[in-house]
């Protein structure tokens, strides 16, 4: 394959605007505020099982209290008619007034039973008030703090998005002037190689592997026409020769 060598070094050019929109890709990949944001959700997650149990029983333990509280007032109720009636004198005979005198007194057993039940799930209903109050203002804080860290983000990839969009632009003005048989093998080398296609060749060495070429290769380099498009022996990728080149 043959390419001016003003179009290799155009081609080397966009290997450079290449490498700088992966970085920028790389670098809206791996923000720290991502894995905050990430930590944020799984924990909001977790927390939301949570809410839904904690609410569940707030709310039993409410139905719970008002049935308490409705047997405790009708046995109080129940009670105070018959004490009333005892008072009032409505009730005269013996065996009458001593079997009311005895329900009476039952009944204020019951209610005081009735009302150490109610005591205990007023207990137990301000615990789980507690629990889910202090639930909800977990998922407060987070939810808050997800908004601020969500803010950050979207304000760190808008940057990195304008700084790809000038990038792009850039590479859309070169491409057009690269060959499409030179550009279709750019970018097979670019996806089979990390992302480096075309690399320089920088005093004897390969840029894109780091190696050393050997004597016999430079000077199959050097004996090669200008506009002959080489390849790394070692890595193949696309080398580019320039006044640094070593030749």
């Amino acid at each position: 394959m043959n390419a001016d060598p003003h179009i290799q070094a155009l081609l080397l050019q966009i290997q450079g605007l290449d490498s700088e929109l992966d970085r920028f890709t790389h670098q809206a990949r791996s923000l720290p505020v991502l894995a905050q944001i990430a930590e944020l959700q799984s924990r909001l997650t977790g927390l939301a099982s949570l809410l839904i149990a904690a609410e569940t029983e707030v709310s039993d333990l409410k139905r719970e209290q008002s049935k308490a509280d409705t047997d405790v007032e009708l046995v109080r109720e129940r009670a105070n008619r018959d004490q009333q009636r005892m008072d009032s004198g409505a009730v005269s005979a013996a065996k009458e007034l001593e079997a009311m005198q005895r329900e009476v007194a039952s009944l204020v057993k019951r209610q005081a039973e009735l009302e150490e039940v109610e005591l205990e799930v007023m207990e137990r209903l301000e615990d789980a008030q507690k629990n889910l109050d202090t639930l909800t203002t977990e998922r407060d804080e987070l939810t808050a703090s997800l908004k601020t860290l969500s803010a950050e983000r979207d304000e760190a990839l808008a940057q990195f998005g304008a700084q790809s969009k000038q990038v792009r632009a850039d590479r859309e003005g070169l491409a057009p002037q690269i060959p499409a048989e030179l550009s279709a093998l750019y970018d097979k080398l670019r996806a089979s190689s990390g992302g480096v296609g075309a690399a320089t060749l920088h005093r004897g060495r390969c840029q894109g592997c780091q190696l050393e070429i050997n004597a016999t290769e430079m000077k199959a380099i050097r004996e090669a026409d200008d506009d002959e498009v080489l390849r790394c022996e070692e890595c193949r990728r696309i080398l580019i020769r320039t006044a640094e080149s070593g030749l």
